[in-house]
């Protein structure tokens, strides 16, 4: 199911929003928690899903909703029906995110790669700590030409790039906690 802008709120996620989101992220929750207290077979999923959804359209107040609100309010409603161990095992999850990595290399100026890596890893690591798993990066061209101080492309440019590349399929192979997986794409 694709939500519509309009009727949602948009999901903060660190410093990113998400809007236009789809719901398969919250059954992906849900199944993970239920999975962790031995109820691979809990039947209420779809219910539970449609209860948040439904909330999000019509009953939130805000336009902006962090995610870990938004998990929260999801707990109290599974504790509210009598299932609190998959309320205690459910982790936040977050929809899935596009990263314009072209805001790093602008933050850390012409020049500065290093600041520029170390940057990067950081915002990552901040979104994969607040249940980020699947991750767009776009505008690394954009990125390499930033660094470089180049107005047009060149092999310098080329060299970062495939620099930018190899760190985060690097990013992607790094170990994670049990239950989760990366999933990334990038614009070439």
């Amino acid at each position: 199911m694709i939500c519509l802008v309009g009727k949602l709120p948009v999901l903060k996620v660190g410093r990113h929003q998400v809007a236009g989101y789809d719901t398969a992220w919250i059954d992906i929750a849900l199944q993970r928690a239920a999975k962790c207290c031995d109820r691979a077979d809990f039947p209420f999923i779809d219910d539970i899903r449609d209860g948040v959804l439904h909330y999000l359209e019509h009953k939130c107040p805000w336009r902006l909703l962090p995610i870990e609100d938004l998990f929260e309010r999801m707990k109290r409603m599974l504790r509210r029906i009598g299932c609190d161990a998959i309320a205690d095992n459910l982790l936040p999850l977050a929809p899935p995110l596009t990263v314009s990595i072209a805001r790093a290399a602008r933050d850390a100026g012409n020049g500065f790669e290093l600041v520029f890596f170390q940057t990067l890893q950081e915002e990552i690591e901040d979104l994969r700590a607040r249940g980020a798993e699947e991750f767009h990066f776009s505008e690394l061209r954009e990125s390499a030409q930033i660094l470089r101080g180049a107005h047009r492309w060149t092999r310098s440019c080329e060299r970062l790039h495939q620099e930018i590349l190899a760190f985060l399929q690097n990013f992607a192979q790094q170990p994670i906690p049990e239950h989760r997986r990366i999933h990334l794409t990038i614009d070439l």
